[in-house]
């Protein structure tokens, strides 16, 4: 079956039992990312998206 043309393509990053991180290319060509954990799902634009990457690295170096 032919996909909508408006339908955005995806892609998933992570997955766990509760959590997924996945990417959507958008019909207008952005990418936005995904964190669905349980029932929240919060969207990010790329910019927002390489912020909160920085973020959980300095949480992961200072867990460690």
């Amino acid at each position: 079956m032919a996909k909508d043309a408006m339908e955005p393509e995806t892609n998933v990053l992570a997955e766990t039992d509760e959590y997924m991180a996945w990417t959507a290319e958008e019909p207008d060509g952005e990418t936005t990312y995904h964190l669905e954990l349980n029932n929240v799902t919060i969207h990010f634009f790329k910019e927002e998206w390489d912020e909160f990457i920085s973020l959980a690295r300095l949480l992961v170096k200072t867990s460690a």
